[in-house]
């Protein structure tokens, strides 16, 4: 029997429920994300909708360009975007009952984001097709909301034919058709190839996927290392990964962008206080009992970045144990260890790693 899987991507998410909840922004471009402030905000955006697309706006922008982007178009004639502040609870509620939507249609689900999932579709591809078009049909009629559905023979090539043709499409593509569909993509189109890889192949004048399949593994092990055998494989849509059917958080983290940059220990020490006890608090609350790991990141005004980890030698849930490691990290950050020039700070994180269920034979230490 074939193995047939799909791929559902929630189409410009966040903004979709915004506009599905509120009749008022139906239509308009909007932005979720940080506070904009009139050009002077420092956070990112989270989600675009395809009108504030058209502007140029897009998810992990600074959310100051997308203002910019927002107040050039305002000039020209046409309607400024929307800015709005995140409501995941919201957004976790919707994609809950989407998940049980999907549940219906497959036994064998991986959900691998808030709004995206893989599943496991049988027979053949029409019969897929079916499904799919069904999926689609009742999401829409019980959320309001669209999606995108890509299918293919592994999650890699579901995965690109999701993103194929957006917003609200259907694309499958089969095992004998998977190359010739990769061939003409550009190369960013291959899960793992970012901006840095994207420059280094354009040296080599590689732009597509069919350039990128003239060389052989080993010049492609010779020039990226392990990621260059991985990189073979995927780009003649080979992929056997299987689907994650118990998926878990790899991590619980937050991360916050100040207003202004600064170096007082008061304001910074009591931002990751504040950030370590709400992530105890998601960490119970998504029923995990322990972490191994607690990492910070420290960026400063130029946008240098610097990330710090420790790992414990057993698993810990007190959240004084996270205070104190966190700070731990953070301390050289506010003399000459790691900022000998009195760099000024622009965001902080803290993040908890190795994070686990209940195991009974894994000590864990409360305090």
């Amino acid at each position: 029997m074939i193995q047939i899987i799909g791929h559902l991507d929630m189409d410009a998410f966040f903004a979709a429920v915004e506009e599905r909840e509120h009749e008022w922004l139906r239509g308009k471009p909007i932005v979720v994300g940080a506070d904009p402030r009139e050009g002077k905000g420092r956070g990112v955006v989270s989600t675009a909708n395809y009108e504030a697309r058209k502007y140029g706006i897009h998810s992990a922008l600074p959310i100051s360009k997308a203002w910019e982007m927002s107040e050039a178009a305002k000039k020209k004639g046409l309607e400024p975007a929307v800015f709005l502040s995140t409501n995941f609870a919201e957004y976790e509620r919707t994609a809950a009952r989407i998940m049980k939507i999907l549940k219906t249609f497959s036994n064998t689900i991986e959900q691998a984001s808030i709004d995206e999932a893989y599943f496991e579709l049988s027979g053949d591809w029409n019969n897929a097709r079916q499904i799919a078009e069904k999926i689609k049909v009742k999401i829409k009629k019980e959320e309001k909301l669209t999606c995108s559905i890509g299918i293919g023979p592994n999650k890699l090539i579901a995965k690109i034919a999701s993103d194929f043709k957006k917003p609200d499409g259907l694309t499958i593509i089969t095992e004998e058709e998977k190359e010739s569909f990769l061939e003409p993509m550009t190369v960013r189109k291959i899960p793992g190839i970012g901006p840095k890889t994207e420059l280094l192949l354009k040296k080599l004048n590689v732009t597509i996927v069919r350039d990128l399949k003239g060389f052989t593994e080993f010049e492609l092990f010779e020039l990226m290392g392990k990621w260059g055998r991985e990189l073979y494989q995927k780009v003649r849509g080979i992929d056997e990964s299987p689907l994650e059917t118990f998926y878990e958080s790899k991590s619980i983290g937050e991360q916050e962008t100040f207003d202004e940059d600064t170096r007082s220990p008061d304001i910074l020490i009591a931002k990751l206080n504040e950030m370590s006890e709400r992530i105890l608090q998601r960490m119970e609350r998504e029923g995990f009992i322990g972490f191994r790991t607690i990492a910070i990141t420290v960026r400063f005004a130029g946008f240098e970045t610097h990330t710090r980890a420790h790992t414990l030698p057993a698993t810990s849930k007190s959240e004084a144990t996270l205070r104190f490691e966190a700070l731990k990290l953070f301390m050289p950050f506010l003399d000459r260890r790691e900022n000998p020039k009195s760099k000024k700070i622009r965001l902080i994180g803290v993040r908890i790693e190795k994070i686990i269920r209940d195991k009974p034979h894994q000590p864990v230490i409360s305090a």
